[in-house]
């Protein structure tokens, strides 16, 4: 019963990845695309620690702190960009 469950989670998951792309892909801002990618980094996770319990690799938990500390810095770079002047002067 469990099995299902985590299955149906992960699936769930991935069809939220696979939404976050239309977003990604129609933006309209880029401060829209930003925040699809720290819900793919987020989702992400998810699916890696359900993925994880669910074929009990604990390996996979590894990989999704790696994925929670590069979306940290990616996140804390996108703020310090510059932002540029929709006038041009």
């Amino acid at each position: 019963m469990m099995a299902w469950i985590l299955a149906a989670t992960a699936l769930v998951l991935l069809l939220n990845l696979a939404v976050g792309m239309i977003r990604v892909y129609l933006g309209p801002t880029p401060a829209d695309r930003m925040l699809a990618a720290l819900l793919f980094g987020s989702t992400t996770v998810a699916v890696l620690l359900v993925l994880a319990a669910w074929m009990d690799v604990p390996a996979l938990r590894d990989v999704a702190l790696l994925f929670v500390m590069l979306a940290a810095i990616i996140s804390v770079a996108f703020a310090g960009l510059p932002t540029t002047d929709e006038e041009g002067s």
